[in-house]
């Protein structure tokens, strides 16, 4: 491996955006979005990148995590993420220790953290090899594009709080002023896909429920199929749905919806992975979850149970080559192939364009992404786009992007100013209902 680039510094860069006050069953989003991004240079003179949501552990984890990167040789890739996931943090996750001078490090940070570091070794291996990353992960490139649907949400006022939301007041009509205003009915939300429609083609759609009463988000979804017949449309409560409700609303919807997402969750004794799986045997609808199949023996417990058919396998919580695993265990075993989505920046974009593009078979539904929300916030020279519901593969080695380094350090300004740093929704509904607290078994409205 003489030949190898080395990777010579890892960057750490956290970075914030600006978000709309969308509704989901955790309260409000709040004005600001947090991110990191991984910046790698190797000895040939490149730069590789990755994002990931950002929390105060994964940035800790990261900062870990460097002395087993900087140094490393590009091409033992493998080697070097095995040494991460077998690392001294990694086994701190499982352990049960009452040290509180042992920091308790959550699952989920660590996949964070890992994988923006793999997207990034990644970007540098393509750029050395001249390929894409797409034809990096194991079943390579089987498309240039992939089908993505129009995230919807109900929006709160912000005029209600005196938080730093945009206004879009200087945006033209549509889409791009749209997003900073309230919808708080089907006619609103309705309004939203339209212009989702005109600005980026969509044909499918997904409703973020948990928020208003079930009765209520199955009316909209209702209003969406009367608009848009020719549209695939589905809801995700979050598992705020009760077993007898999500089977009552299911059977509603059934026959119109292509799938349903996480109706309805742990509860009386019984696993969300029970439920779900009572939940399709009483309706014949498909199961879609970012909720109880989110690792390998998670997943092995769900496919066990037949609770599910959509694994929706986001590469922020799995990295992308384990995504891309379970991408092709779909299309071995008869299941459809999904990504979930959080508020991201564009190069969280480009590695959702890759695992898609990756992915085998033809069992793929619409691909999850929360840009339409950040459209315009882009930390690269030229964010991959999103035309006719089609998410299109940047053209170019790696991932297909160039940071804008003078953005980059915008957003990383405007993260140094957040007097709280990680995500927290439950701040901005206080101004819609008092002393507000999450109920996972409650949508956020119904209090």
């Amino acid at each position: 491996m003489s030949d190898s680039p080395v990777i010579n510094s890892m960057r750490i860069v956290p970075v914030a955006g600006y978000d709309s006050m969308l509704l989901n069953i955790g309260g409000a989003h709040n004005c600001f979005f947090t991110r990191i991004i991984v910046i790698l240079t190797d000895s040939a003179g490149h730069t590789g990148v990755g994002e990931t949501p950002c929390h105060a552990s994964t940035l800790q984890l990261l900062e870990q995590f460097r002395p087993l990167i900087e140094g490393s040789s590009l091409l033992r890739l493998n080697a070097t993420l095995s040494q991460l996931f077998n690392s001294e943090a990694r086994q701190q996750q499982t352990s049960h220790t009452n040290d509180i001078h042992i920091p308790q490090m959550n699952p989920e940070k660590f996949y964070n953290a890992a994988a923006a570091i793999e997207a990034a070794l990644l970007d540098l291996q393509g750029k050395l090899f001249n390929l894409p990353v797409a034809d990096l992960l194991a079943s390579g490139k089987q498309r240039d594009r992939i089908p993505v649907l129009g995230y919807l949400f109900y929006i709160a006022d912000r005029r209600l709080t005196n938080m730093h939301y945009r206004s879009g007041d200087k945006e033209p009509d549509g889409w791009f002023r749209l997003r900073h205003e309230a919808a708080m009915d089907s006619a609103g939300v309705q309004r939203l896909a339209e212009a989702a429609v005109e600005q980026y083609g969509f044909r499918d759609f997904k409703l973020k429920g948990g928020v208003m009463a079930g009765e209520v988000e199955v009316e909209t979804v209702e209003a969406l199929l009367t608009r848009f017949p020719d549209a695939r449309v589905t809801v995700d409560p979050n598992a705020s749905w009760s077993l007898d409700e999500a089977i009552r609303f299911g059977k509603q919807l059934a026959g119109k919806v292509p799938y349903l997402e996480d109706p309805c969750g742990a509860e009386q004794g019984y696993s969300g992975r029970e439920t779900l799986a009572e939940f399709r045997r009483a309706t014949g609808v498909p199961v879609a979850t970012n909720m109880i199949a989110n690792d390998w023996r998670q997943l092995h417990h769900a496919l066990q149970l037949n609770a599910i058919d959509i694994p929706l396998a986001d590469p922020h919580f799995w990295t992308m080559r384990n995504a891309n695993v379970v991408a092709q265990l779909c299309n071995e075993w008869g299941l459809t192939t999904g990504c979930h989505s959080n508020n991201h920046f564009d190069i969280s974009l480009a590695m959702v364009a890759h695992l898609g593009a990756a992915a085998p078979g033809e069992r793929q539904t619409a691909f999850d992404t929360h840009w339409i929300w950040q459209d315009g916030q882009q930390l690269t020279h030229q964010p991959p786009q999103i035309r006719d519901g089609y998410l299109e593969l940047p053209p170019g080695s790696g991932l297909g992007i160039e940071l804008n380094m003078e953005r980059v350090e915008q957003a990383h300004a405007l993260y140094n100013t957040l007097p709280d740093k990680n995500r927290n929704d439950a701040v901005a509904m206080q101004f819609l209902i008092d002393n507000w607290r999450y109920d996972a078994k409650r949508p956020s409205l119904v209090r």
